[in-house]
């Protein structure tokens, strides 16, 4: 008798190169005393990769990247160039990583991208030297749900204030923390579905309604968005394009066995819980669509699945968006019109100096602003007025940010979030850096068919019908007898700067689809001032 076949394993997909070189990296959380002081000048925590450092593209990288060979010989050190990834060859603004290793084994003091950049700075007359050398930090992006260092159990006496809602027992990933990290029950609440939590909803309205192809004597207004993906759904026929490249390279992650807006239980795939961001870049291509249904919509993977966002591969993939844009403004071939990009994504810096407040990411950022590309930002979901950068890089109300108003370069735009009734969200930074603010609390949109591990409270058959309550993780939803993906709720500023994303955009569609319409970079600079002024309340220099 033949053996039976034997059965095989569940596995899951393998992780990426990129998801590898992420896993690897060596992520810190900056010490401001664990390095040298630099006088006048302040540093506050940060997190960052503790083995590598960035140095921009351009005239001073070679002396550089030089000063800090010389200065990690001195500390026992070596640094090394990385190779330069082929998707990065050749772009005008970008950046270049070195490694810090241990030059012998006697030496006492482990490799800190951090202190090397200190004691690099104390070489240099002038700090301004060293701007476009910068940390690789660890970029945050997420939507408002309870993280573990957020749902505390402090050690306060009315602790049973702060209790996880409703029937939502202790999850073993929350911990007991000391306290110092509390938030109040009413913050916490955002996290909670029935109060801003992600849950699938039922929606019985039409699709949002857009004008023909062959109605349109112009163009589309184009919104690209660097997120986890988009995942097929009926709202998305002949509105997502997912495959734009700049000449033969892709942008972001690619592989297909970790995209998260498919593949929804990617960190521990056995526990049956949907990954917190999962879902993410197909919600925020719902909203813009809402918002602005004409628009052409370009969707790429900047963020790893299961791993942190590392700055200098998300850098590289910002860098080759505004080579698309550059070409397209000025005739060039292989470029792709783009009118806004939406970013739901940032960190905090280090540093408080103007000049030093990462000229890398500014400098790519401006190759986007002046080729009549709006970046949109999320201003942060940590309910302070910290800066948040990108978010930051828009002129600050005040004036005293790093950036102002420029008559030839489009502004930076940070959008904080809104409650249902308009109201700001307790979760949302804020503060004269924070633009305009836009529903970003309880809004509703696209989700993929996921199915969670999660199950309704009760269930029952009757009739040969079943009966059940809410199933609080199934998002499939029903599009005739497939499963095409459904709708949720879901809180947070990285849906605030979609939703004002997707406006921008329709402020400026009227034009775009007339005829011809002018789109050069300065008249796409001057048609997207006119947009910006109409939402906030910048307005454009005369000189």
């Amino acid at each position: 008798m033949p053996d039976r076949p034997q059965p095989r394993l569940a596995r899951g997909p393998r992780p990426s190169h990129h998801e590898r070189l992420a896993a690897s990296d060596d992520a810190r959380v900056l010490d401001p005393s664990g390095a040298p002081a630099v006088p006048g000048l302040s540093s506050e925590p940060t997190a960052y990769v503790g083995s590598r450092l960035m140095v921009a593209k351009g005239p001073a990288f070679d002396t550089q990247v030089a000063l800090l060979t010389m200065v990690g010989q001195d500390i026992g050190w070596r640094v090394d160039l990385n190779p330069e990834p082929a998707k990065a060859r050749g772009l005008p603004v970008g950046v270049r990583t070195v490694e810090i290793t241990t030059a012998s084994p006697t030496v006492d003091r482990q490799p800190d991208a951090w202190y090397l950049l200190q004691k690099a700075r104390l070489h240099v007359s002038d700090l301004t030297e060293l701007a476009g050398v910068g940390l690789d930090h660890v970029v945050s992006t997420r939507p408002f749900t309870p993280m573990p260092f957020e749902v505390p159990h402090t050690p306060d006496p009315n602790a049973w204030l702060e209790p996880f809602p409703f029937e939502v027992p202790h999850p073993f990933e929350v911990p007991h923390p000391d306290g110092t990290t509390a938030v109040s029950p009413a913050l916490a609440s955002y996290g909670a579905p029935g109060f801003g939590g992600r849950q699938p909803i039922a929606y019985v309205g039409p699709k949002p309604t857009r004008f023909r192809d062959a109605e349109i004597q112009g163009r589309r207004p184009v919104v690209a968005i660097l997120d986890t993906g988009c995942a097929d759904h009926f709202w998305f026929d002949g509105v997502v394009d997912r495959k734009v490249r700049l000449d033969r390279h892709r942008i972001g992650f690619t592989e297909p066995d970790t995209d998260p807006e498919v593949h929804g239980d990617l960190t521990g795939p056995f526990d049956g819980s949907i990954d917190r961001i999962a879902g993410h870049g197909t919600f925020i291509a719902g909203l813009v669509h809402q918002a602005c249904p004409d628009a052409q919509i370009l969707s790429w993977r900047g963020i790893p699945a299961t791993q942190p966002l590392i700055e200098s591969e998300w850098l590289t993939a910002l860098a080759q968006i505004a080579e698309l844009a550059r070409r397209h403004r000025h005739g060039e071939e292989g470029g792709h019109p783009i009118d806004v990009l939406s970013l739901s994504m940032g960190y905090y810096h280090e540093n408080a100096a103007d000049e030093l407040v990462d000229p890398i990411l500014l400098t790519i950022l401006d190759e986007l602003s002046r080729n009549g590309v709006i970046v949109v930002a999320s201003a942060g979901n940590d309910s302070t007025d910290r800066p948040s950068y990108p978010a930051a890089f828009a002129p600050w109300t005040d004036g005293k940010g790093p950036v102002r108003p420029r008559r030839s370069v489009l502004p930076i735009v940070s959008v904080g979030a809104l409650n249902p009734n308009r109201t700001d969200a307790l979760f949302s930074n804020g503060g004269p850096w924070v633009s305009c603010y836009a529903p970003g609390a309880s809004v509703m949109s696209t989700m993929p068919p996921f199915q969670g591990g999660s199950q309704a409270i009760a269930r029952t058959v009757i009739d040969g019908r079943i009966r059940e309550s809410i199933d609080p993780d199934d998002f499939r939803g029903a599009v005739g007898r497939r499963h095409r993906g459904g709708f949720g709720l879901w809180s947070g500023t990285s849906f605030a700067a979609p939703t004002a994303a997707g406006a921008l955009a329709a402020l400026m569609s009227t034009e775009l689809m007339r005829p011809d319409p002018a789109d050069s970079a300065r008249a796409a600079v001057t048609r997207g001032w006119k947009a910006v002024a109409a939402m906030t309340s910048m307005r454009r220099p005369r000189t």
